[in-house]
């Protein structure tokens, strides 16, 4: 199975003209993007909290 992969990524990148490099990256930078999302979605969480908080105490001030 291993070879027929190696074959055929080997004939894909004759094909296209690109090289495992640019895969690599691309995965990288996926995992980066994750990793930035993971971080924003765990500030967001409390801090829109914090901000219903506010604005309930906004209207019930007005």
């Amino acid at each position: 199975m291993d070879k027929l992969m190696v074959s055929l990524l080997s004939f894909w990148n004759d094909i296209t003209g690109t090289d495992r490099e640019k895969g690599a990256t691309m995965v990288e930078y996926g995992i980066m993007v994750a990793l930035i999302a993971i971080v924003v979605l765990a500030a967001v969480t409390p801090l829109g909290a914090a901000i219903a908080a506010l604005f309930n105490r906004v209207t019930a001030a007005i």
